[in-house]
């Protein structure tokens, strides 16, 4: 019975020692890229995530320079599943004045997180999953309200949605408001 545990003793002994220095670079390197979370990970064969086609969108970069402020982007790139309201531009320009410089200030992080948050559904929602007056839970705990028009058009909170667009992680929907919590 000793020989037994003497023997994986052994090899785990013989795999430490020959590693000689490697196993100090190895943890060097991880510890380097240890906090960037999944963003960190290059992968030009795959699908791109929700931030990744948020990033290659130029109608999108008041949002992508939004979600890395309040240090949401490592969420994002995650497995999800998620649905994301992705408000263009235009929709982030229509804020009143002085919103966003402020919002973008380290010191209100979580304010804006919370209103990124908002604009997140945990599972994917396709177009025609949304149904005429349901409310759906956000992913800061609170709820969006969908309206359905007779034309087939969907707005969540007044917020018409324009485009759609795959994600490997999820869904957008592009709208043409920011969604604002009450």
């Amino acid at each position: 019975m000793k020989k037994l545990f003497y023997l994986p003793a052994l090899f785990l002994a013989l795999a430490i020692n020959s590693c000689g220095g490697q196993a100090s670079e190895i943890m060097s390197a991880t510890s380097d890229s240890q906090g960037q979370g999944q963003s960190a990970v290059e992968d030009d064969d795959s699908n791109s995530n929700v931030v990744q086609v948020a990033v290659g969108s130029p109608d999108h970069t008041i949002l992508v320079s939004s979600l890395k402020s309040a240090d949401y982007v490592n969420v994002l790139t995650n497995v999800g599943p998620f649905t994301v309201f992705a408000p263009t531009n235009a929709a982030f320009d229509a804020l009143p004045a002085g919103i966003l410089d402020d919002l973008t200030k380290p010191e209100n992080q979580r304010k804006l997180r919370n209103i990124l948050e908002y604009h997140v559904l945990l599972g994917v929602y396709k177009h025609e999953s949304f149904i005429n007056g349901r409310n759906l839970g956000t992913a800061d705990g609170r709820s969006v309200s969908v309206i359905v028009a007779e034309d087939g058009s969907v707005s969540i909170n007044g917020a018409k949605i324009i485009a759609t667009v795959a994600a490997s992680n999820g869904i957008i929907h592009v709208i043409d408001q920011v969604l604002l919590p009450n």
